[in-house]
């Protein structure tokens, strides 16, 4: 094997003894679990928002960002649930550059997988005692997903991960909402293979366990565009999109449908200002059909404190490293106006 084995990484279990969720943690993801459940369910209307930096790179950064998406919660929270986005875990195309916070908990340093383990940790329990949001990470490893899985209440699946065999059966048994993008190439019928295959029960191998998961109910579609064989960019949030979902969800009979739509990505064609346009048309084709008001549960932003993004070391506060988001200004005002809308 052409590789070298470094050092043996704790087991979540013991990583989690080592620093536990303490009980205001426990009855803050009791509170808001199962108020993501039923808006998945459609027994609630409140509109979801995974909204938050493409990686969560640094903690003061982030923490900062999360405070302020708390206080706009507040003012809103009778239609809209938010859910920052904080990302630990970076999938990269190429394999090269910024993996996220678990490779490297300081970008400008080597990589160290163990302090990333534990600054993950760390950092999401800060984001959940300083701002009583509970928030999504992305599942880029299945077997990291456990060293978090007291703190997260949403998990997106990537478009390059979606056709995985183990992140569909760990998926399966996450206990939270699970959202599955369609893959770069857009073909749906991978993505809606991929929400059968994590609604379902299965037996499969996992940390070294024979483990039996009991189906998610929650696993659902996130439209985030595609790319042809040329490399050009192509949207899949219009209104004949969101019909064409809605009939192929009628066409399988699974339970809960429901999607989320990734404003970035090749939705945009990563021009992170259409954001605010896509989200407010996305918001008016659910006021023009009854089926898709109950098909969209929501949407997904890029969103930081500065617009735009940078090189790592360029030293700009909350800007991000990786894919530019949307800066603190516009988001907030975008908050507001869907809040308006709705």
């Amino acid at each position: 094997m052409n590789m070298n084995f470094y050092r043996k990484l704790p087991i979540p279990k013991d990583l989690k003894e080592q620093f536990p969720a303490d009980e205001r943690i426990k009855k803050i993801k009791a509170e808001r679990d199962p108020e993501i459940a039923r808006i998945f369910e459609g027994k609630s209307d409140r509109f979801l928002l995974i909204i938050g930096p493409c990686s969560a790179d640094k903690k003061d950064t982030v923490l900062d960002y999360v405070s302020r998406l708390a206080k706009v919660q507040e003012k809103v929270k009778d239609k809209i649930w938010i859910v920052p986005r904080i990302y630990t875990n970076k999938p990269r195309t190429t394999g090269g550059g910024y993996k996220g916070l678990v490779h490297q908990p300081d970008p400008e340093a080597k990589p160290d997988m163990l302090q990333g383990l534990i600054a993950q940790r760390e950092l999401h329990q800060r984001a959940i005692l300083e701002s009583g949001l509970t928030c999504a990470d992305e599942m880029l490893y299945p077997e990291d997903f456990r060293y978090l899985s007291d703190l997260l209440s949403y998990i997106a699946v990537g478009a390059r991960s979606v056709e995985n065999q183990e992140h569909r059966l760990v998926s399966s048994g996450a206990g939270i909402p699970v959202g599955m993008k369609n893959p770069t190439g857009g073909d749906l019928s991978v993505m809606m293979n991929s929400i059968t295959a994590a609604q379902g029960q299965h037996v499969f191998l996992y940390r070294g366990w024979e483990v039996e998961s009991l189906g998610n109910p929650h696993a659902h579609a996130i439209l985030r565009g595609y790319v042809d064989k040329h490399g050009q960019t192509f949207p899949n949030y219009h209104y004949e999109d969101l019909i064409q979902l809605f009939d192929l969800y009628q066409e399988r009979k699974l339970v809960n449908p429901a999607v989320i739509i990734d404003t970035n990505h090749s939705n945009s064609g990563k021009k992170y200002l259409e954001q605010v346009r896509i989200a407010k048309e996305v918001i008016h084709s659910c006021s023009l059909s009854k089926d898709i008001r109950g098909l969209v549960k929501g949407l997904m932003i890029e969103s930081y404190i500065e617009d735009g993004c940078q090189k790592i070391g360029d030293g700009c506060y909350g800007k991000s490293i990786t894919d530019p988001c949307l800066g603190w200004e516009k988001t907030e005002r975008l908050i507001y106006e869907i809040a308006d809308s709705l």
